[in-house]
């Protein structure tokens, strides 16, 4: 008996059909079985499916003699289910890789509840991709089983029956089934739901949810979605008949009035000419099974008539026009406030005791600016240090810091006036470089891809990048603070300004190079990482011909399996990966399971580092702050064609490695299993590596950027050249050559 029956019904879908099945057959993960179901559709939909079933027998197919719809299709497929769990996968969608091992591990953790729930993303026609946005509701379902009335938030998820697996015999038992109609789904998932013992929640991302740019039958303008009336109706009826759910008859009342009223305001569901008729049935029905909870605020317009919503329908869309004119309005009042308030600092003198900081887009004392401000606490305490912080990370601070949000007024005074600023990331265009401020970039690390003026010839690289915006913002630099003399070619080729490469080293990076034993620990106590374990640190880069930057290149939980029990995974995304939908396709759930360490959320990348004992990378540039640490690192390059041909690159990391390469999962897995990655040829080439692109690194980079960048000392070890124009503020600089 296989674990999952997976249950397609396919009708017109021969263009995603193939795609469907191969997210199926191809997981790592094989105890199921494929009952696909050939709704008599009239494209090439079933000779697809019988070329599939020739080639594997897991996959069977039913033809239907005549169109039955969807649900009773699914219902066609349900006898010929041998497996524990159903899965009903619709044929335009597609599962992500490891989703049914995920979804097996859950259930077998939870003990195999009736229903479980898992994530989605949909991804859109050209490209795009967005996480479900209540995904929250799955992370606090917790580690164990509940009922809808444990979490009742579980129902404000997706109504739909994709996204959760059933249990077979608890199917059965409820003799559950779907009826015909556009929305069969509902009189499934809210007695599934309801009726459960016991439900699980997996804040995974398990399936892909095709958002079609035509023939989306939700989506298609029509009567057919006056069926929604029929199917509240049997959830109801459903209820009804079972007194121990009568407790859910207001929730159902409300949902029912807020899904209707949802579809009624879709300016592509109903022809206008039946809206009035749709309002009135679903107003019938409102007034039919009204309990006596007290009617909401945004539901008591079905206690009125059509007309009535039509009145208030028009008054928000007025209001919500007049407010976008008001927010413009006072957003152009506020902007010649302040920059009226910024002009007339403009006309005082620079502070030359006033030096601006920021990392990351204002994510907060962070990265080579945070490696130099605190230094300068202790080599310049007569300098005050300011940074530029978003609202959303001040909670993060430090006590001791000194912080302006960006826009504010007191951001415009301060910018006014202040004689340094040092930034990794461009400052916004809106800031005027005064003459005789001194703007020290940082940058975020040595470059192995193409920056700046470099990605003009590289379509793909430079989508939704301004590059001659952003070369305008990189005139205002004064110096360029450079770790080698391929950095320092590099950004001088990338950025054809006018500042003076500095060969300072990089600042963050001073940590790295006095590295002692222990310095990782506070990491490793708080991920509860044993201290004799070996930690493995895997750190991808983005793909730039990926929409979305991410692509899964290993799979996590076979390379920590392959890793053994000694040795600990630490995963670490690249930062613009952060907050979008890559961590929810497995890696926050191999996590939670103390399967791998997820620290793409730790803001400081040096604490990792010093943490682990070993750094496996693509094409990241964290290589080169790593190699500093003369510790073992691996490139691990399956794509690097493919890479370099849509981002570019200023050197072939293949050929001139810091260690091992490997070009497949299994070649890494065997490199670590060997014991070669920290072998001698290893460390031959590490060597080579760091004597070439960590030349200027010596542990005293954030001193030196103070000594002579802020109090003008002279540096006998480097030599600052003097910035091509711009005149210097009452702080000197060593000039020269």
């Amino acid at each position: 008996m296989p674990r999952f029956s997976v249950i397609v019904p396919v009708f017109k879908v021969q263009g995603f059909l193939g795609e469907c099945l191969d997210s199926v057959l191809g997981q790592s993960y094989d105890d199921f079985e494929v009952i696909a179901v050939d709704d008599c559709s009239p494209d090439g939909c079933g000779a697809i499916l019988d070329e599939y079933a020739a080639r594997d027998p897991r996959l069977r197919v039913l033809h239907l003699p005549e169109n039955v719809g969807l649900g009773r299709a699914r219902n066609a497929g349900m006898p010929y289910a041998t497996g524990d769990y159903l899965f009903f996968l619709d044929s335009d969608d597609t599962l992500t890789p490891g989703a049914l091992g995920a979804i097996a591990e859950r259930l077998a953790e939870t003990r195999d509840p009736d229903v479980l729930v898992f994530d989605y993303a949909r991804t859109y026609w050209w490209g795009g991709t967005r996480r479900n946005v209540l995904a929250r509701v799955l992370a606090e379902a917790g580690a164990g089983t509940f009922t809808a009335a444990d979490h009742p938030e579980i129902l404000d998820l997706l109504m739909v029956v994709w996204n959760k697996v059933y249990r077979r015999g608890y199917v059965t038992a409820h003799n559950l089934s779907f009826p015909p109609g556009y929305y069969e789904d509902t009189p499934w998932t809210f007695p599934a739901l309801l009726s459960a013992g016991r439900i699980a929640a997996l804040d995974r991302i398990c399936l892909n949810y095709r958002q079609r740019r035509q023939g989306n039958i939700l989506s298609t303008t029509s009567r057919k979605h006056f069926d929604i009336h029929d199917q509240y109706e049997r959830v109801f009826a459903y209820v009804d008949a079972r007194p121990e759910l009568a407790r859910w008859r207001p929730f159902l009342h409300r949902k029912m009035g807020e899904h209707c009223l949802d579809i009624l305001a879709k300016p592509d569901r109903l022809p206008p000419s039946d809206k009035g008729e749709f309002f009135d049935r679903t107003a019938e029905l409102f007034r039919r099974y009204r309990t006596d909870e007290p009617v909401p605020a945004q539901l008591r317009v079905l206690q009125g008539g059509y007309a009535g919503y039509r009145a208030r329908e028009r008054a928000a869309a007025l209001r919500r026009t007049l407010g976008r004119q008001r927010k413009r309005a006072r957003a152009a009042a506020s902007g010649r406030v302040k920059r009226g308030w910024a002009g007339a600092h403009a006309l005082r003198p620079l502070d030359p005791e006033l030096a601006v900081y920021s990392a990351f887009t204002h994510r907060g004392v962070l990265g080579d600016p945070a490696a130099v401000y605190r230094a300068a606490r202790e080599l310049a305490p007569h300098i005050r240090g300011v940074w530029v912080v978003r609202q959303d990370q001040v909670e993060h601070l430090p006590p001791d810091i000194e912080y302006v949000l960006p826009g504010t007024l007191d951001y415009h005074r301060l910018t006014a006036r202040a004689m340094y600023f040092v930034n990794n990331v461009n400052w916004p265009g809106s800031l005027v470089k005064r003459p005789g401020s001194v703007h020290v970039h940082t940058h975020r690390g040595a470059p192995l891809k193409y920056q700046g003026a470099d990605l003009l010839d590289r379509p793909g690289a430079r989508y939704g990048v301004d590059v001659p915006g952003m070369l305008r913002r990189a005139d205002r630099w004064d110096y360029s603070l450079v770790a080698s003399r391929h950095a320092e070619l590099a950004w001088e080729r990338a950025y054809p300004c006018r500042f003076a490469s500095v060969r300072t080293g990089s600042p963050r990076n001073d940590v790295l190079v006095g590295a002692r034993p222990g310095d990782g620990a506070a990491f490793r106590a708080r991920h509860g990482i044993p201290g004799d374990s070996t930690v493995v640190l895997y750190a991808p880069t983005r793909r730039d011909h990926v929409r979305g930057g991410h692509t899964e290149r290993l799979d996590l939980a076979r390379f920590a399996a392959d890793l053994g029990p000694d040795r600990t995974l630490v995963v670490r995304l690249h930062p613009s990966l952060a907050q979008g939908p890559a961590r929810a396709l497995g890696l926050a759930e191999l996590h939670r399971r103390g399967v791998l360490v997820d620290a793409t959320d730790e803001p400081r990348a040096e604490e990792v580092m010093l943490a682990s004992d070993a750094l496996v990378t693509d094409y990241s540039s964290l290589m080169f702050d790593y190699a500093t640490l003369d510790r073992p690192i691996v490139v691990h390059a399956d794509d690097w064609d493919t890479f370099t041909a849509a981002r570019g690159t200023y050197l072939d990391i293949t050929a001139d490695a810091p260690g091992h390469v490997t070009h497949s999962q299994r070649e890494l897995s065997e490199l670590f299993a060997s014991g070669a990655w920290r072998d001698a040829e290893s460390a031959r080439r590490r060597a080579g590596f760091r004597a070439r692109y960590c030349e200027f690194e010596d542990g005293q980079a954030a001193r030196r950027v103070v000594r002579t960048l802020l109090l003008g000392e002279p540096d006998t070890r480097i030599s600052i050249p003097a910035p091509a124009t711009g005149e210097r503020g009452t702080a000197g600089v060593a000039r020269g050559h």
